[in-house]
């Protein structure tokens, strides 16, 4: 049986920065970049001429390509005190005149080079071309999110795993070097939190549950100083939290409602993320198509990320408060289930025509923000997997930001300066119409088209006012890019991506100075 603490205990990477020639630190492998189009090799800084001519002329010989994700793995010439020499592809255009697009090659080609080395190496040295502190930071993420590999549930074919890449000495500059450790140190904390939200997606829904994820939190968050609140069901009830209740009613498997809380003394700003929690998602009696059920473990990465992300600026000693809101809940069918065409008194005091019961997310997080709301934050930011829709705007890869112009605009830009995918959305006013409903306040469906927009025009019925203007508010749909059905690439692996949690790590920094 999985345990809190299989998961709480999870391994990293341990990265180091040197000012030494990469020829001269003994490792397993040496990982170089290639640019395409052609094998031209791009090298950090403290590579000779000498070695780096060795190193184009073996590239050339091996036919190592530069298209992003592609890697070459050879052994190392006399000249290289490493085993094996693993080319990888940085992709077709230079990109050092965009500093976030430059540090994402980097970071896609460093997380690629240890995914292909797994079973071959578990120490490197990394001869990439960085060239400035951010390079650096990504550089070492990609090799911490690029060497994850998911064990907390296998028992007779975990001796059968490819042992991963789980030290590696990152090679630059001199000046470089000395100015990179606090960006090294950083990145650790960034890698260890998106882990946390893979495995906890990763986790199968007969553990993963409301009760199970809520243990977490708390055991994450002992011995720091994230303070954690968990409402169960008889707090929710007096809490009225109606949202939460009618989701999670129809399972043995209560919900939960759990608040964490960093918040340093002397911090000025305060964010909030809220994260969409379902544990499972089977559509209710509005049941979903066996093949549709089938990844709906995935269906609390919100809540995941927002727990990785809150835990993270507590160890990262952000000088923001930060406050984190899991909203947890079952979705299935059941004698008990919430049925279509129930009314639900959301903690808002609204009520709310529920016709479909796969479109529970919004109720949950209904609940969620208009609670995260009453703290009057400098910002409100949800997260969930929320809509199909989603993907069938932007596809698997790129999230969706929809919100106020100024705060979806700046979570947009956060997310892109962090290497992941995000578009900004409107929210057409047209569409709220469709939400009307001749029984209640109104309805958690609406038009079919604009499926994704009209979510968004949900939830924003429930951030509230304080003291006579609305929460600054932020709404990052991850339907696609949260869970990788797909094969690995760069450093995402298969399943559970920990996306988002980057963007509200950057967002929080962003408040932070």
């Amino acid at each position: 049986m999985t345990t809190v603490q299989d998961i709480v205990n999870t391994s990293d990477v341990s990265v180091a920065v040197s000012a030494k020639s990469p020829a001269a630190i003994t490792a397993d492998a040496l990982i170089v970049g290639v640019q395409s189009p052609g094998t031209s090799v791009v090298l950090g800084p403290s590579v000779s001429s000498k070695l780096s001519r060795a190193l184009s002329e073996l590239a050339e010989l091996a036919g190592a390509s530069g298209s992003e994700d592609s890697v070459t793995v050879v052994p190392a010439p006399s000249n290289v005190s490493a085993r094996l020499v693993a080319f990888t592809g940085l992709g077709k255009t230079p990109t050092f005149n965009d500093a976030a697009a430059h540090a994402e090659s980097l970071r896609r080609a460093a997380g690629a080079a240890v995914r292909h080395l797994a079973g071959k190496a578990t120490s490197a040295v990394v001869a990439l071309p960085a060239t400035s502190v951010t390079d650096v930071q990504a550089v070492a993420e990609g090799l911490g999110m690029g060497a994850f590999s998911y064990t907390a549930q296998k028992v007779h074919t975990l001796g059968n795993q490819s042992a991963p890449v789980d030290s590696a000495t990152v090679c630059v500059a001199k000046d470089l070097a000395k100015r990179s450790q606090t960006a090294v140190e950083r990145a650790a904390h960034v890698v260890k939190a998106v882990r946390t939200a893979r495995n906890l997606v990763d986790l199968s829904p007969d553990t993963a549950t409301p009760e199970f994820v809520a243990d977490y939190a708390v055991a994450a968050a002992k011995g720091g100083k994230v303070k954690v609140t968990v409402l169960a069901e008889k707090e929710l009830v007096r809490g009225n939290f109606g949202g939460l209740l009618g989701v999670g009613q129809g399972s043995v498997n209560g919900p939960r409602l759990v608040k964490l809380e960093w918040a340093p003394a002397k911090a000025k700003r305060h964010v909030s993320f809220v994260g969409k929690g379902i544990t499972f998602d089977s559509g209710g009696l509005s049941l979903k198509p066996p093949a549709s059920m089938m990844t709906m473990k995935s269906d609390m990465a919100g809540a995941a990320a927002v727990l990785a992300t809150v835990t993270a600026a507590a160890e990262l000693k952000l000088p923001v408060a930060v406050t984190g809101w899991l909203c947890l809940a079952e979705n299935l069918p059941s004698g008990t289930a919430t049925r279509p065409g129930d009314v639900l008194t959301m903690h808002s005091g609204h009520t709310v025509e529920v016709l479909n019961t796969d479109a529970e997310g919004r109720l949950v997080l209904a609940d969620g923000l208009w609670a995260a709301g009453q703290e009057d934050p400098d910002l409100l930011v949800d997260i969930a997997t929320l809509t199909g829709a989603q993907m069938v705007a932007l596809g698997n890869r790129t999230a969706a930001v929809m919100g106020d112009e100024a705060a979806r605009d700046m979570v947009s830009e956060a997310a892109s300066a962090v290497g992941e995918a995000a578009w900004a959305m409107p929210l057409p006013e047209h569409l709220r119409a469709s939400l009307n409903s001749n029984v209640a306040d109104i309805k958690n469906m609406g038009d079919k088209f604009g499926g994704m927009l009209v979510a968004g025009l949900f939830l924003r019925e429930f951030v509230p006012e304080v003291k006579g203007s609305r929460v600054p508010w932020a709404h990052v749909d991850i339907a696609g890019p949260s869970f990788n059905e797909g094969s690995p690439w760069g450093y995402t692996p298969k399943e559970g991506t920990g996306f988002g949690v980057r963007t509200l790590l950057s967002v929080a920094e962003n408040y932070a100075s």
